[in-house]
């Protein structure tokens, strides 16, 4: 149907105005509200650059043009100090049986590198924030997706292994990161790979009862 003003909204759409939102950095705080929104309602998956783009009031290209993909727009709402790209392009280029080593050691060096303090402090504030579905939409929508895609089997689509994968990963990241539990906290990467990698490659390949009591 069509609103007084112009605009179309229907099939539970916002009304969206035509033509692009006037002065660039309007337009970008704009398109980043409406993407949190739209995370957080509807999560990474469910979510579209062009459902973002019409509630913002612009065009998708200039969603693109500010933000890139998709998850790129992501890692700018939650603030994300680095691309997760490249933390997803080791792990998908790892051997399937070496995927939990892996997983561990991509992740924990961004932890410890300069952008550590930064990626901590936006987990800080999406759960400080009451930003839980946008946290948890991170570490399923986008962390571990991919991994999920790669495990999946037709008697197992890998959700309840990449969830228990993602129970370590929180506790890891809390006891180096966040209440610094010795020797967790001062631990050498090889040393807690070797340690926790393991847990991490039974969860994804190994055996596990899943069955409904």
């Amino acid at each position: 149907m069509t609103a007084a003003n112009g605009t179309t909204a229907g099939n539970g759409e916002r009304a969206t105005r035509t033509g692009r939102r006037p002065g660039q950095s309007g337009a970008r705080e704009a398109i980043l509200t409406s993407a949190r929104a739209r995370f957080a309602e509807v999560g990474f998956d469910k979510t579209s650059i062009r459902a973002v783009a019409t509630d913002a009031g612009v065009d998708p290209a200039l969603v693109h043009h500010y933000f890139g993909t998709k998850q790129q727009l992501f890692a700018a709402v939650v603030e994300l100090p680095v691309d997760p790209e490249a933390t997803l392009g080791i792990i998908e280029g790892a051997p399937l049986d070496q995927l939990g080593a892996t997983i561990l050691h991509a992740v924990v060096s961004v932890w410890d590198s300069p952008a550590g303090p930064g990626v901590v402090a936006a987990v800080r504030s999406m759960l400080g924030g009451g930003d839980i579905s946008l946290a948890r939409s991170f570490v399923l929508d986008i962390v571990l997706e991919r991994v999920r895609l790669r495990i999946a089997a037709p008697d197992d689509d890998g959700r309840a292994r990449v969830a228990l994968v993602a129970t370590q990963m929180i506790g890891v990241l809390v006891a180096r990161k966040i209440l610094e539990v010795e020797p967790v906290a001062s631990m050498p990467i090889p040393e807690l790979v070797a340690a926790v990698g393991p847990t991490l490659q039974r969860y994804l390949t190994g055996e596990i009862d899943l069955a409904t009591p």
